[in-house]
C-alpha cells in the first residue's frame, strides 16, 4: 500500500493527484486529501484523519508520497521511503514556497526523493524500490532552527 498525504491547507493540491493518476503505480493507494476535491478510480480518498490514524497508515505503507509538510518528519522517523512534491505558491497550492525549500534540503542530503513535475514524479516512482535513504536522526533543534530562519524571512 502507498500512503499519500496532501495536508490540511485550504488550497487545493490537484497537481500531485494528477501525477499519481497518470503514473504506472499498480499498488493500492490511500490518499489523505484534506480539502482537495478530486475523483479517481485509482485511489481511495480520506479527507481528514487523526494523528493516530496517520501514524497507522505510515507504519503499514510500503512508501509515502507527500506534499512536503511536516508529515515527512513522521515518515522519516518511521524509516519510510518518501517521495515529495511540494505545494507551490505559483500554482495557488500554498501561500509561500517553504515546502520547496525544506524538501530541497532533505533531497540534497539523501533523505527523500523530490519531484516538481510529471516526468520527475515518474522517475521517482521508478527509483523508489531501489532508493536507500540516509538514516534520519530526529533532532528538534534542526527543525526549530529551520522554522526560525523561515519566520525571519517574513519579519525582516
Amino acid at each position: 500500500m502507498i500512503f499519500v498525504t496532501l495536508g490540511t491547507q485550504k488550497q487545493q493540491f490537484i497537481r500531485l493527484l494528477k501525477y499519481i493518476e497518470k503514473s504506472n503505480i499498480k499498488e493500492n493507494i490511500i490518499v489523505q486529501n484534506g480539502n482537495t476535491k478530486y475523483e479517481s478510480n485509482k485511489f481511495k480518498m480520506i479527507g481528514f484523519i487523526s494523528y493516530y490514524d496517520m501514524q497507522n497508515y505510515i507504519q503499514k505503507c510500503n512508501y509515502i508520497i507527500s506534499h512536503g509538510g511536516l508529515s515527512i518528519i513522521d515518515a522519516l522517523k518511521a524509516n519510510k521511503k518518501v517521495i515529495c512534491c511540494p505545494r507551490k505558491k505559483e500554482f495557488k497550492e500554498h501561500i509561500n514556497n517553504h515546502q520547496e525549500e525544506m524538501n530541497k534540503y532533505l533531497a540534497d542530503n539523501g533523505y527523500i526523493l523530490l519531484c516538481n513535475n510529471q516526468e520527475e514524479f515518474d522517475n521517482c516512482i521508478n527509483k523508489i524500490n531501489n532508493f536507500n535513504p540516509k538514516k534520519f536522526i530526529y533532532d528538534d533543534s534542526i527543525l526549530i532552527h529551520f522554522v526560525e530562519k523561515e519566520i525571519d524571512k517574513y519579519l525582516n
